[in-house]
């Protein structure tokens, strides 16, 4: 992957941007989604929440290639491969941060993975972070601080380092959809969805735990898998094709603002007034950063179009012939006449 020094495709940036704000959008209801059951441990919501995505992401690429799934799967590039494992890594460590540490911290420390994107697009894509990008990652982090400054705490050694590393391993995954040319990158999904199933039904067993679950948890997990998980990775997968990796975290930061407010609405828990302003500080600085990079890029089409508008005139220009008026020589008029013989009858 570190050879992979490619100019992003940016044709579809606007679009992009906005598959990857509804992807935080659709993530957000997550944990809404687990509030609602009522037995299930983290490790076999996570062993539920994948299964539920393989069966619905196999049919999603299968249409999306006409029915051809096997050939699509054979299609898979290595950095769809490493994608699909980065994601199983990121999911664990955000259920290991979850658990080991205070939420605040963990919402926290996940919300660091533009950070990281950033430096590390950087150094395997060659991508430049844009200055106004920067500016809103520091801002976006200090909205988060907002929203968790009741709760973060500096114990928990495991769950911080569980966090750090989900939003490290999230990054790669982005960059991996980002590296994939020959592939579709929504496998990367299917088989991230194929080896978390693996991994997390070994880990309920070596932890004891039952591998089955009540049909209400069951029935709410799956959903999250097809729902909340599965589309929100598809909607991130296809926008982070037109949008550099810093951005593309950066954008689908959404979830973190949404996530409270849905628990909010539904369930009724009060949200502080640090929440609030931390929120509307990370909802500004999202929204900022997606504006200034669709002007930034209708520009840049413009002058594109522009510079080929120009380009084309000039070829044009020089494959017109030129045309030479004829040179005649002193004493004759501007009109050339054929003389006609004149016959003369001999006497």
């Amino acid at each position: 992957m570190a050879s992979l020094h490619s100019r992003p495709d940016r044709s579809g940036y606007a679009v992009g941007v906005v598959m990857l704000l509804l992807s935080g959008t659709v993530w957000s209801m997550m944990g809404l989604g687990v509030r609602f059951m009522e037995n299930a441990s983290p490790l076999q919501i996570l062993l539920y929440r994948s299964l539920g995505m393989i069966p619905a992401l196999a049919i999603f690429i299968a249409v999306r290639h006409r029915g051809r799934l096997g050939r699509a799967l054979a299609q898979t590039g290595t950095p769809t491969i490493i994608g699909g494992l980065m994601l199983v890594f990121a999911f664990t460590g955000s259920i290991v941060s979850l658990k080991e540490t205070s939420v605040a911290n963990a919402v926290f420390l996940l919300a660091t993975a533009p950070f990281f994107a950033a430096i590390l697009g950087r150094i395997v894509l060659g991508e430049k972070v844009r200055l106004v990008t920067w500016i809103m990652i520091a801002v976006g982090l200090s909205g988060v601080a907002i929203m968790v400054y009741d709760g973060l705490s500096a114990g928990k050694v495991v769950g911080n380092v569980a966090g750090l590393t989900c939003a490290v391993f999230f990054a790669i995954f982005t960059i991996a959809m980002r590296s994939e040319k020959s592939g579709d990158s929504v496998t990367a999904v299917l088989l991230g969805g194929i080896f978390a199933s693996i991994a997390s039904a070994v880990a309920v067993v070596v932890a004891g735990q039952s591998l089955l679950l009540s049909p209400h948890d069951a029935a709410i997990a799956v959903g999250l898998g097809v729902g909340a998980l599965g589309l929100g990775l598809v909607l991130y997968a296809l926008g982070s094709r037109h949008v550099p990796v810093a951005e593309s975290t950066l954008l689908a930061m959404t979830e973190v603002v949404l996530s409270p407010i849905w628990v909010w609405l539904v369930f009724g828990e009060t949200a502080g007034a640090l929440m609030l302003v931390g929120g509307g500080i990370l909802l500004a600085a999202l929204f900022a950063n997606a504006i200034t990079g669709i002007m930034r890029e209708r520009r840049a089409s413009l002058d594109r179009a522009e510079a080929v508008a120009t380009s084309r005139a000039a070829l044009a220009n020089r494959a017109e012939p030129v045309r030479v008026a004829p040179q005649l020589a002193p004493g004759y008029s501007g009109s050339i006449s054929r003389a006609t013989p004149r016959v003369t009858r001999q006497p």
